[in-house]
């Protein structure tokens, strides 16, 4: 009971000594807000990518057979071998001026009597002439006409056996050739609509992908670890060796005092990082349910608890001010530079990555990414819960077995 009653006690007496302070307090909480949101600027400007060009590819069709036609139109209208290879049918004249004026990336040719050699058995090649200025997208179109030559292929062999069993038949020879078309048209839709022709595993970075939303969430995420920081050391207060015994004759401990300025930073911090975070989601466009603000709101707290603890553990280790305000700090910017907030984590080494889920920051920024980012439905509490729960105990344990040395 007395616990409490001087917990509210000190608790009232931090809030006074922010109303008393209220003309520095507003500097405190905007100047993060300029220097996070200047760097953050800066960081968007020279990460945001620029709309490069496609790959501009020349198709030219020297066979003018009816099945060639029909893959060149389809490939020309729908362009669907790969999202980032613009094809487009043209003479060979005008591609190998293409070629000359730098235009063209490469030409892909159908060569006479390309489609009585599919249907005869006889090996097909598409012969690629590429841009020697453009080595590598000219590269990587022969990997693509490498795939495509595989599907044709694998069609020609279907092909071949209809065509043989229509002979045996004796099909009469219009009825067989429409037959064959029929049939080089379902593998060429099978091919093109059916399958991907090249295979794309997309791993999105939401840093490159979306670099206004993505250091807008990491930069509310540093505006309040630094509020945070800030605040924490801002309620703090030097007493003198009598004042400190006396205080113990009351009954009056570090720890009470430090759980005090832990509640205090935290009523305070959630409460401004709300109202930035309402402001964010207004410009941002963050589509946000309920749902949604509940769990990042746990999360927040998850995470403010845990470094307020961290905060505090250096507090009771290092008695020192000055020494103890540089390890907060130096603390504050490695747990901010392992979040992914200053660095997005996807360019760390694999060997560092696989011990940052055990590092909290980065499990909270992770899920605050995951939810207003990516329209996650659900968050992972369970870590950031043991953290805070295991830390906590760790500030007590530490706190009371000091106390008992200094008596």
């Amino acid at each position: 009971m007395h616990f409490v009653k001087h917990l509210l006690l000190f608790i009232k007496n931090n809030f006074l000594q922010l109303r008393r302070k209220w003309l520095s307090l507003p500097l405190l909480l905007l100047f993060p807000i300029l220097i996070v949101g200047l760097v953050a600027g800066l960081i968007i400007t020279f990460i945001t990518p620029d709309d490069s060009d496609p790959i501009y590819v020349g198709l030219v069709d020297n066979d003018q057979s009816k099945e060639t036609q029909l893959v060149v139109e389809l490939i020309d209208q729908s362009s669907q071998l790969s999202s980032f290879i613009q094809i487009n049918k043209m003479s060979e004249a005008e591609a190998a001026n293409a070629i000359k004026k730098d235009e063209l990336t490469s030409y892909i040719t159908f060569p006479n009597n390309f489609t009585n050699n599919l249907y005869q058995g006889e090996p097909v090649k598409l012969p690629i002439v590429a841009n020697p200025n453009r080595s590598t997208e000219s590269y990587l179109v022969k990997e693509l006409i490498e795939s495509i030559t595989r599907h044709i292929s694998a069609s020609q062999a279907n092909i071949l056996t209809i065509n043989y069993y229509a002979k045996e038949l004796n099909i009469d020879d219009d009825i067989r050739n429409d037959l064959l078309f029929e049939q080089f048209k379902e593998f060429l839709f099978y091919t093109i609509g059916k399958d991907k022709i090249i295979n794309e595993q997309e791993i999105t970075n939401n840093a490159t992908a979306s670099p206004i939303h993505y250091y807008g969430i990491a930069s509310w995420f540093i505006i309040l670890t630094i509020w945070l920081l800030a605040i924490y050391n801002f309620l703090c207060k030097e007493n003198t060796i009598h004042i400190k015994q006396r205080m113990r004759l009351y009954g009056i401990t570090d720890r009470l005092q430090i759980t005090a300025r832990m509640i205090v930073s935290l009523l305070i911090t959630m409460l401004f990082s709300a109202c930035f975070f309402a402001i964010l989601n207004h410009l941002l466009e963050w589509n946000l349910i309920l749902e949604d603000y509940v769990r990042i709101s746990f999360l927040l707290l998850l995470y403010s608890i845990i470094f307020l603890t961290c905060l505090a553990i250096i507090e009771v280790i290092i008695p020192s001010q000055k020494f103890r305000l540089l390890g907060q700090s130096f603390l504050t910017g490695l747990i901010l530079l392992v979040s992914g907030a200053i660095i997005p984590t996807i360019y760390f080494p694999v060997q560092i990555q696989q011990f940052l889920p055990y590092v909290f920051s980065f499990e909270a920024l992770s899920w605050l990414q995951e939810i207003s980012l990516n329209d996650r439905l659900y968050a992972d509490f369970y870590p950031l819960l043991i953290m805070s729960v295991a830390g906590l105990f760790l500030l007590y344990g530490i706190s009371i077995w000091k106390e008992r040395v200094q008596e």
